[in-house]
């Protein structure tokens, strides 16, 4: 396995490009498969996850043709298979749109329940609701969900709880069926918007998508398009914080400023300098940092995946902050090894006390899911001396060329392959 050596105590200068969405690659490339003809995905993050719902695809008998390291061609215009019970489905979380985009297909699916990171229960009873409602018959055994319907009929489903996946799914299988279904509570992250604009490019009819109510009026078929996904909030977030933790001066390209407001805004709270660009934002940190507090909420409040990278930040802030996590309910497992670089933090169920220290100190730490391994080179690149970060197999899962990234703005990042 590998693992990544970082000397710290490196400031960060220079402009780092920020790759495709992963949140929306994962959504999109699911919905390719729904199509009658070839799709072509442009700005596509070069990262596990989507190289794992490649491999689903072609396992299923569709085609992926690589045009460059960003751009897929998908063909499944001659059919695939409906289930999806194979190993790669089981290694991420995102495999649950297969549920939805083969149901939406064929009026069947069958798929492995997902993986991915673990961070507290995270059940899919919003997405199955969703289908039933839509006519589905919905079955989960020995690891496995299936789901089967003679003709999908749109109806009016209300959301009990914010679900961006359940938002997804259901939207996926909504543009097939027959009539109009609306989704009331609908999570208005970026990733929904991308994956309805991509529909509706196919063909889909779809409006809303942004908002808290989407109306989806079912299509008999769908055709292949051509779509560039956005880019990536979360890497964008994470190489904000990564400035501001090495008192940087960095030039964040290629984003959508918009949908860094909530993460701006606690910076700017910190004392963090920032410029805006039409398609940039340059983060400038030469000032004594400021504790705020933070409270995670679903889209446009302060993401929930970038609260771990924000959790380094705060401990080396002067003063106290306080995390409020109100998304997920076991979302602080990787404290233990922010601790063993020395931050003093306290946790009491959703609630995370940190009380700043004026430096880490470098230690071999555990990537314990996708975000927190990105928080553990933030902290690493501010600590005195060398940090060995293990589990990178789960930072590679989201973030592109992490290592060359962050020394091309100055960083020491050693990769050991073992």
């Amino acid at each position: 396995m590998d693992k990544l050596l970082v000397k710290g105590r490196k400031r960060l200068v220079g402009e780092v490009m920020i790759s495709g969405a992963k949140n929306a690659a994962v959504a999109v490339l699911p919905a390719a498969i729904m199509a009658g003809g070839k799709s072509v995905l442009e700005n596509l993050p070069n990262i596990e996850d989507v190289s794992c719902i490649c491999h689903t695809i072609e396992k299923l008998g569709g085609r992926c043709v690589h045009k460059d390291k960003h751009t897929i061609e998908i063909d499944c215009s001659m059919g695939i298979d409906f289930k999806a019970t194979f190993e790669e489905v089981q290694k991420i979380r995102a495999s649950y749109y297969f549920l939805g985009a083969l149901l939406a297909r064929y009026k069947k699916a069958e798929v492995a329940m997902p993986g991915g990171c673990n961070f507290g229960k995270r059940p899919i009873d919003l997405h199955l609701k969703g289908f039933r409602a839509l006519g589905a018959t919905v079955e989960e055994e020995c690891g496995f969900v299936r789901a089967y319907a003679d003709k999908l009929v749109g109806a009016s489903i209300y959301m009990d709880q914010v679900s961006v996946g359940a938002t997804i799914n259901i939207m996926l299988a909504a543009t097939l069926a027959e009539g109009i279904t609306t989704i009331e509570n609908a999570a208005k992250e970026p990733h929904v918007v991308d994956t309805a604009n991509y529909l509706n490019m196919m063909g889909a009819n779809i409006k809303g998508a942004g908002t808290d109510v989407i109306r989806i009026k079912g299509v008999e078929k769908l055709n292949g398009a051509q779509y560039a996904i956005i880019p990536d909030q979360i890497e964008a977030g994470t190489y904000m914080i990564a400035a501001a933790i090495t008192g940087g001066d960095v030039l964040i390209k290629n984003i959508i400023p918009k949908h860094m407001d909530s993460l701006t805004a606690k910076l700017e709270e910190m004392n963090v300098k920032l410029e805006e660009g039409d398609d940039s934002i340059r983060v400038m940190a030469n000032q004594p940092l400021r504790s705020v507090n933070v409270k995670t909420m679903s889209y446009p409040g302060f993401p929930t995946d970038l609260q771990p990278q924000m959790a380094a930040l705060l401990s080396i802030c002067k003063g106290t902050s306080v995390i409020t996590e109100n998304v997920w309910d076991n979302r602080y497992q990787y404290m233990d090894e922010l601790r063993k670089l020395g931050a003093l933090v306290d946790i009491n169920g959703r609630i995370a006390t940190i009380e700043g220290i004026p430096h880490y100190q470098g230690a071999t730490v555990e990537a314990t899911d996708l975000r927190a391994g990105a928080a553990m080179i933030l902290a690493a690149l501010a600590a005195e001396g060398t940090s060995q970060i293990n589990g990178v197999r789960y930072i590679d899962r989201g973030y592109e060329d992490v290592e060359e990234k962050f020394n091309a703005l100055g960083a020491n990042i050693q990769r050991i392959s073992e």
